[in-house]
């Protein structure tokens, strides 16, 4: 997968090989749980950020997040007129702090589902268990 830089860290354009949604905090991390246990473990690319916001970037395939609404508390990377969005991508191995593999890439053109993320991230956000 040519977009997961060879070592530290690199932003990428969403829009080309994926989008992303973060979540920020203790409730990105409550998400990426909630994803790993409704995907036997295995929900597709996930970054987390150690330091500011804490955030958590689920990787979902390129234009997926464009034209669907999503609860407050997301943040949408994607590209679009007049629009373009920018996602920190570690490197699989080495010196990536503050970003790390939550879920680290399996396979090309395997991600997150988005249909499935959107829906666990709206039970999140509404306090449904």
């Amino acid at each position: 997968m040519d977009w997961i830089p060879v070592s530290g860290f690199q932003l990428r354009k969403a829009g080309v090989q994926f989008d992303a949604v973060r979540v920020d905090g203790d409730e990105g991390r409550r998400l990426a749980d909630r994803i790993e246990a409704l995907t036997g473990g295995d929900p597709g690319p996930v970054v987390i950020e150690a330091n500011g916001r804490r955030g958590v970037y689920f990787l979902v395939p390129p234009g997926s997040t464009a034209r669907r609404a999503w609860p407050r508390g997301v943040t949408r990377f994607n590209a679009g007129p007049a629009h373009v969005g920018y996602v920190p991508v570690p490197a699989l191995t080495g010196r990536t702090w503050p970003l790390s593999w939550r879920f680290p890439p399996t396979s090309a053109g395997r991600f997150v589902h988005p249909l499935l993320l959107r829906s666990a991230v709206t039970e999140l956000f509404s306090g449904v268990s």
